[in-house]
């Protein structure tokens, strides 16, 4: 099922144009038919309202695979929350594509990341994710050279000439933008699996103007 004539609202042009042509939505049954049982579990009105309206916007969109995090969800898809009252309450963004140690979770305050046991906030909202997957798909496209960096090699980039692509809403994973250059630099699964390692980042060079921005009015 495309998603043409329903896109959700607050993305960049840029991002709603790579969720419209390549982006889907699969059936999906929502959360709504649980609010029973888990409320009957000690879950609070409140999150259930959450995770229904998580559900109702993000429901079902599949994209196509990130860069990192093995792909991303496989799909947007809520489950029950999980947490209490002291530390917050996260939960279900989506499955994984493949097996992973960890989760994929919106926590307390909407924020997109993953969990094992360890929290790490990858973006500000779900639409920052969402921004990010397509902004990596334009600069992949658009870019002359694209070159990896891992590891402590990721702390040695000069990032304060560059302005932040705010639109990703970041946290642990980040965009900046250079005069003719994107960087990504993903420290989420270093923050979550205390591996410093798994430290990644991407230098998309040789871009134009076209390619610094595309679609984001």
């Amino acid at each position: 099922m495309t998603i043409r004539e329903k896109i959700p609202d607050g993305l960049t042009r840029r991002a709603q144009y790579f969720v419209q042509i390549h982006g889907y939505r699969i059936p999906d049954p929502g959360v709504e038919q649980h609010r029973a049982q888990w409320l009957e579990h000690g879950i609070p009105a409140a999150e259930i309202d959450r995770a229904v309206a998580y559900q109702e916007i993000w429901g079902g969109i599949a994209l196509p695979p990130s860069p990192h995090y093995d792909g991303g969800p496989s799909s947007l898809s809520a489950d029950v929350p999980e947490g209490a009252k002291a530390e917050g309450w996260w939960f279900g963004a989506g499955l994984q594509r493949t097996a992973l140690p960890y989760s994929f979770m919106i926590g307390p305050e909407g924020e997109f990341g993953i969990h094992a046991g360890t929290w790490v906030s990858l973006h500000g909202s779900i639409a920052g994710w969402v921004e990010s997957v397509a902004l990596a798909d334009h600069a992949r496209r658009c870019a002359r050279t694209i070159t990896m960096v891992t590891g402590e090699a990721v702390e040695a980039l000069q990032l304060d000439s560059l302005e932040p692509v705010l639109e990703v809403a970041g946290r642990a994973d980040t965009w900046w933008r250079g005069a003719d250059s994107l960087v990504a630099v993903y420290r989420g699964e270093a923050e979550c699996m205390l591996a410093p390692q798994c430290r990644t980042a991407t230098v998309y060079s040789g871009l134009d103007e076209w390619g610094l921005k595309g679609l984001v009015a």
